[in-house]
């Protein structure tokens, strides 16, 4: 469902309950529908709990709603029972609804306690989140008459929150604290603590000490907390020789091993796999607190539940120089990793295993069943970017899970004393990864090869068999180097290839060092480079790579490359000279890291290949939606490519950028009170002062600024005015002594502004930037004698009927298209919105249908002088006056347009403006 389509379902919504509702025969059935029909959740029926019992001092009570998966708790009572009275109970108890379902909330088990309390009477619905201090004070609510513009505060009804997920992120977390406590002490050990190789040294010594405390939980070694018994009988200052001798125990098969071993050391078991190999790495002194941390909190830590997944980049941030500076640990969740490898290959695996699940004839579905399981360690994985692993680890878990699904098929769990062989095929030889960072690749392959002992575990549980995991029979394949210079055939044959993902360096165009910038000319040759991000040159690679096969691809990318002009320049040639198709995609979403230093960046993830899947799916929120195309702008509509131009298209009033004075802030007045002493002095002058605006003033309605203006002010004038005289020197000044060359010459103009783009009269203003949370972009209709910042675009001698072209939800939804992005937030341009846009041809009614109701909205405003623009377009305090306007300039808009206001949805009204655009 669209963002248009999700509107128009709870329009629908709020007329088919606004005259109805009674808890004991419309609860399920409203609940059911604003689910499905508002919210787009399937299978209602499966995922929705109507009824729960619960136990209430000896009583059972019945919850009316429960949504085990959001974990949501809802309370429902009839449209003529108010939220905040209190009811007589069974037990004789006065309790609030709020106070009724807290009731139930606290007699759940654990498991199952709520993270949301929501209480409904039909009419309202207040939303109290469990995680805030006061959540029966603090809450949200919701008319049914605002469901149209707020159904968005209800999408966590059906966003799951993950139950195990949580419990592996703490353990894993808490082993890279672990590590970080060993690695911190030991730095101070290290002579020359900025030498790179004697870092490199204590990455592996890190990576061996965290194998072997992993190994002696897991089972890897014969006996529980081997590697802590044999490090134990050492003092201190044996220490180093003692491990020096055990990591060469380790590296050595036991029949080239010394024949006089001593027998403890002799019990260790050969690793093989290159992770003991190097004999000569410098391992430093180590002192009595080091020996306790590793004896009593490394060792004594169950290593074998922590997540190869998280774990692996856990305890690559841990130890990378780079990254701790950046506010320590950071990792990729589980679930944002799924949004790229579900739709990538594994909903079509669990599908297909789901099918062959349901063939009857046993034969018929254990002969299926071999073919599956061929077809799983057929399928080859690489990550150009692969970091610490985690795409690639949790794509070898999802695998190595489906498989232990058909080897439990297959075996009913059991496998005959005749059949000595290896129920697993799947292994962690067919996952490839590039990653620049010579410690990360150590990590990537001990996370790699965590997650094939403990899925080896899982298998051994079903077969009731033993299966050998040492010495390492197979070789994590991660190639240490930069991407973009690689050969990626050298690694992989692309007629081996099946899948190509992960997430390349969020780097942009601004912040590119000259290193980055040559990656970027070697792999993309074009001479557009400045207006790309550093993520593009994985598209184009890839793009390159897969010519000629069935391969598909999916990266995590900022969602700028899918905005603006990077739109143009990415995928134009993407499209036209590779001849990508866009599979699926997610639209931009936030992608935290869980550094200390939160790093939120907006994201989409994008599926593509040169074969097109009939069945292509977009992913908004929570919403998925199948759709015949999506084009550049991850939009369900036709591929019509949109360039900046320098004027507009229609024949409509030209859009101009504010001044930019470069004045060192001497034209600017101040305030009120400034402006009053000024004129009070020197009234002739007043002529030659304007009210002055950035975007912020004109949002956020702070106090007047005002500012010299003096283009047409005449010499005699300047030269009689002492407080004019005097700013226009400190002006001459500034620029004098500026060193920028295209200031310096200005100096020679103090009475001017560096760009002079004034309003001559009434003019329409559009700020820059505007958050992305707004429905509608706050454009100002402005009366004459204005002065604009850059920030700031108008029209002069602006016409009401252009407003209300431009206020209305037809100019939103191309805005919102087209436009450039600062993290979420629009980027509005003139040459890229404004030009662009396909203007209406309407009749004399409809024009004036269309003035009336701009100047409704002007009314609106103006009923509410104390608020700001930022207040009025709150979604949450927009008044209904003003939502009213707007949809009646919505209508007579559209109207003018011959859009059908029933039923196009916003994005096929942007298809068919894309179409009046390709015929302008």
């Amino acid at each position: 469902m669209t963002d248009n389509e999700q509107r128009e379902a709870a329009r629908q919504f709020y007329y088919t309950w606004k005259d109805r509702g009674d808890e004991k025969s419309d609860s399920q059935l409203f609940w059911t529908s604003l689910l499905k029909d508002v919210l787009g959740m399937d299978k209602v029926e499966k995922r929705v709990i109507f009824e729960k019992r619960v136990i209430v001092d000896g009583q059972t009570k019945f919850i009316d709603v429960f949504i085990p998966e959001s974990r949501v708790l809802i309370e429902q009572k009839s449209s003529n029972k108010k939220l905040s009275k209190g009811t007589i109970q069974s037990g004789g108890m006065e309790l609030t609804p709020y106070q009724q379902a807290k009731r139930y909330a606290d007699n759940l088990p654990f498991d199952e306690k709520p993270r949301w309390i929501v209480l409904s009477n039909f009419s309202e619905i207040r939303i109290h989140d469990m995680n805030t201090k006061e959540p029966e004070k603090k809450y949200k609510s919701i008319l049914l008459y605002d469901i149209q513009s707020k159904y968005h505060m209800l999408k966590f009804l059906v966003q799951k929150e993950e139950k195990i997920i949580p419990e592996e992120v703490k353990i894993s977390v808490e082993a890279g604290n672990i590590v970080g406590l060993i690695y911190d002490a030991l730095l101070e050990q290290y002579e020359d603590k900025t030498n790179p190789e004697s870092l490199k040294s204590l990455n592996k010594l890190c990576v061996r000490l965290v194998f072997c405390m992993y190994a002696e939980h897991s089972g890897l070694l014969d006996m529980h907390l081997m590697f802590h018994d044999y490090m134990s009988q050492f003092n201190t200052k044996e220490w180093r020789n003692a491990l020096k001798d055990l990591f060469k125990v380790l590296n050595t098969k036991p029949e080239n091993r010394d024949t006089y071993l001593e027998d403890d050391l002799a019990e260790f078991p050969y690793v093989n796999g290159g992770l003991f190999a190097e004999e000569d790495i410098e391992i430093p002194r180590f002192t009595d607190s080091i020996v306790k941390l590793i004896l009593e909190k490394g060792c004594q830590f169950d290593w074998s539940e922590i997540s190869p997944t998280i774990f692996g980049a856990v305890f690559e941030s841990t130890l990378n120089p780079e990254t701790r500076r950046s506010g320590g640990m950071h990792y990729t969740s589980i679930e944002n990793i799924h949004k790229v490898i579900d739709p990538l290959f594994l909903d079509d695996l669990k599908a297909e295993l789901e099918e062959i699940q349901k063939i009857s004839i046993l034969k018929q579905r254990n002969n299926k069943l071999i073919e599956y399981q061929k077809k799983l360690s057929s399928l080859t994985f690489l990550d150009p970017a692969c970091g610490s692993g985690n795409f690639l680890t949790e794509s070898y878990i999802s695998l190595r899970k489906l498989e232990n699904q058909a080897v439990l098929l297959q075996t009913g769990g059991q496998i005959s004393f005749g059949e000595a062989i290896n129920p697993i095929q799947v292994s962690i030889k067919q996952f490839y990864g590039i990653e620049i960072n010579d410690f990360a690749v150590t990590v990537a392959k001990t996370a790699l090869w965590i997650a094939e002992h403990q899925m080896m575990k899982q298998t051994e549980d079903i077969v009731h068999m033993q299966i050998d995991f040492l010495p390492l029979k197979s070789y994590a394949n991660i190639v240490e180097g930069n991407a973009l210079r690689i050969d990626w055939e050298s690694i992989i044959s692309k007629d081996e290839l099946s899948y190509i993902m992960g997430n390349p360096p969020f780097i942009g165009m601004k912040e590119m060092t000259p290193s980055n910038k040559e990656d970027m000319a070697l792999v993309i040759h074009l001479n557009k480079l400045k207006q790309m991000d550093y993520v593009a040159s994985w598209y184009f690679k890839s793009a390159e790579f897969i010519s000629g096969t069935k391969i598909h691809c999916a990266f995590v990318s900022s969602n700028s490359i899918v905005q603006g002009e990077q739109a143009l320049t990415i995928w134009k040639p993407l499209f036209e000279k590779f001849g990508v198709c866009i599979n699926f995609a997610y639209r931009t979403f936030q992608w935290d890291s869980e550094a200390k230093i939160k790093a939120h960046v907006h994201c989409v993830i994008i599926g593509f290949s040169l074969q097109e899947n009939t069945r292509k799916l977009l992913f908004e929120g929570t919403i998925r939606k199948e759709c015949d195309n999506i084009n550049q702008y991850l939009a369900p509509a036709e591929t019509i490519f949109i360039d900046k131009i320098g004027k507009p298209i229609c024949n409509v009033e030209v859009m101009t950028k504010g001044a930019q004075l470069i004045d060192g802030g001497n034209f600017i007045i101040g305030g009120k009170k400034e402006y009053e002493e000024v004129l009070a002095k020197e009234p002739d002058i007043k002529p030659y002062i304007r009210r002055y605006f950035n975007a912020r003033d004109l949002i956020n309605g702070s106090d007047a600024v005002y500012a010299l203006f003096l283009e047409k002010c005449p010499p005699h004038v300047l030269k009689k005015s002492s407080f004019i005289n005097d700013r226009i020197s400190k002006v001459y000044k500034y620029r004098a002594e500026n060193k920028s060359p295209s200031t310096n010459i200005l100096k020679d103009k103090p009475a001017s502004y560096f760009q002079s783009q004034v309003p001559q009269g009434k003019s329409i203003v559009v700020p820059v930037v505007s958050s992305q949370n707004r429905r509608y972009i706050p454009i100002c209709f402005m009366p004459e004698n204005m002065v604009y910042t850059n920030a700031l675009f108008f029209i002069d001698n602006a016409t009401i009927y252009t407003f209300g072209v431009l206020m209305s939800n037809v100019h939103m939804a191309w805005m919102r298209t087209v436009c450039g992005r600062l993290k979420s937030d629009y980027r509005y341009s003139n040459t890229m919105v404004y030009n662009t846009f396909p203007w209406c041809k309407p009749s004399k009614e409809q024009k004036l249908r269309i003035e009336e109701t701009a100047q409704g909205i002007l009314n609106a405003r103006a009923l509410y002088p104390d608020s700001s623009l930022a207040d009025l377009y709150d979604e949450l305090t927009m008044p209904q006056e003003l939502r009213k306007a707007h949809q009646q300039n919505d209508i007579a808009v559209m109207n003018a347009y011959g859009f059908s206001v029933k039923e196009m949805s916003e994005s096929d009204c942007v298809a068919e403006l894309m179409k009046m655009y390709q015929n302008l």
